[in-house]
């Protein structure tokens, strides 16, 4: 038996192909591979980077679908489905989106695949798939299973290790599909097993792609005691409320933390109780202190701004952009405030018919990456697209890249520091600007 595994890109820009240059391990695969019987011949194609041999034979095709890679996720399925081979979607998308997904499928998997992905292989090998597969979320790679990390060879992967500790958040910001998937549940890996998995790879640098590593603070820390001798440096994604806990942030100094993808959203109050962001409004210091204390650990912080709430203007967004640079942030995403599907937000600006093509983004022929989808309240769809691609433009222009560097605290702190802050500095400001305006799909 014969399966493939696939990772579909976004789309095409205007007059070329796009190749992801930033690309990273796509550890749902690879862990979908470690769960596969080793009976089974096993692909993995990755759109982003290479051609898809659709003739190539096989008895299975696994596409993972993300809402930004639908419509491209659907093209795919249509042409192995046309050549009467089976497929399979599944991801956070199919799971909000089930009914939609099962028009471009001949199965669909909602919610975790640890528990179900056996009886999927099963019942294709049998030729009996069948319409659809559940399984509950919970913890990552439950039963120790380690990740096909052969499959990734010869991808040109960004010299990163992708794991994984902990799933969800207990946060319940308006915006974010993350909460509403888990529940604001929290579920937990065993220490040892993720420990095992370091030992098991050569690269010493990790980024656990947690929805957030923070969330349960006693969990974080046990973890950090457990990573100190395996002297391995790490990046992740956390909520802002974790400066509170100064114990806690020397203890993830000490065992490798570089920094952490971290939602700041909004420098204003009002958007901030808008998106029910609550990690970042008890004591609200227009985050001067939570600055202070990355910095004085030498955090490399990736601030992540959603822009185009209902208290945003034009000047407002110019604003995040300034306080940004003066806090010298390694990196910054300033992303138009998305309505994904199943979100209170979504269903508060359908409600208010506020929803632009047709409410479904995603598939639309004409939406493009990083327009606005909604109908703003103080400013038009164009205004607030035009802004956000400028505050992209100017934080990462080749002058405010060179002020945000001299930072003794974070970027000069090291040499290997400081080549981080510009190999990924440079290769993320590439990205940016590739990306934007690019359509969904190929077709």
């Amino acid at each position: 038996m014969k399966v493939k595994l696939i990772k579909p890109t976004i789309g095409r820009q205007e007059h070329s192909l796009y190749v992801d240059e930033g690309r990273m391990e796509p550890l749902m695969l690879g862990v979908l591979a470690g769960l596969t019987p080793p009976d089974v011949e096993l692909v993995l194609h990755d759109d982003r980077m290479e051609s898809i041999p659709y003739d190539d034979p096989a008895d299975l095709v696994a596409i993972t679908v993300e809402t930004y890679t639908a419509r491209r996720a659907y093209e795919i399925a249509g042409q192995f489905r046309r050549r009467g081979v089976p497929v399979i979607l599944g991801g956070m998308h199919v799971s909000l989106l089930p009914e939609e997904a099962a028009a471009h499928a001949d199965s669909i998997f909602i919610g975790d695949a640890e528990a179900g992905w056996p009886r999927v292989i099963a019942d294709a090998r049998a030729a009996r798939l069948r319409p659809r597969y559940h399984g509950a979320p919970g913890a990552a790679q439950a039963g120790g299973v380690q990740p096909r990390r052969d499959l990734f060879k010869g991808k040109g992967y960004l010299p990163i290790a992708l794991m994984q500790f902990s799933r969800g958040c207990r946060f319940a910001c308006g915006f974010c599909a993350v909460s509403q998937y888990f529940g604001r549940k929290h579920y937990l890996r065993r220490i040892a097993e993720v420990v095992a998995e370091i030992e098991s790879q050569a690269r010493r640098f990790i980024f656990f792609v947690d929805d957030n590593i923070a969330s349960d603070r006693a969990a974080l820390r046990e973890l950090c005691h457990a990573l100190i001798p395996l002297r391995v440096h790490w990046i992740s994604q956390a909520s802002l409320d974790v400066t509170q806990d100064r114990e806690l942030m020397g203890l993830m100094e000490k065992s490798g933390c570089w920094g952490n993808v971290m939602g700041f959203e909004s420098i204003s109050p009002a958007s901030l109780r808008d998106a029910r962001k609550s990690p970042n409004i008890p004591d609200f210091s227009h985050y001067e202190r939570e600055v202070a204390v990355l910095r004085e650990h030498g955090m490399q912080t990736w601030a992540a701004f959603t822009l185009g709430h209902d208290h945003d203007t034009l000047d407002s967004i110019r604003a995040t952009v300034d306080f940004a640079l003066r806090s010298k942030f390694a990196f910054a995403a300033y992303n138009i405030l998305m309505p994904y599907p199943g979100t209170p937000l979504y269903r508060r600006l359908a409600e208010e018919n506020r929803l632009l093509y047709d409410g479904k983004w995603w598939l639309h022929p004409e939406y493009r990456f990083n327009h606005a989808a909604f109908l703003p309240a103080r400013m038009s769809p164009d205004e607030l697209t035009a802004a956000c691609h400028a505050a992209r433009t100017r934080y990462n222009s080749f002058g405010c890249l060179a002020r945000r560097f001299s930072d003794w605290k974070t970027h000069l702190r090291s040499a290997a520091r400081a080549l981080s802050y510009w190999r990924y500095s440079l290769l993320f400001r590439k990205e940016v600007f590739k990306k934007h305006g690019m359509r969904f799909g190929l077709r």
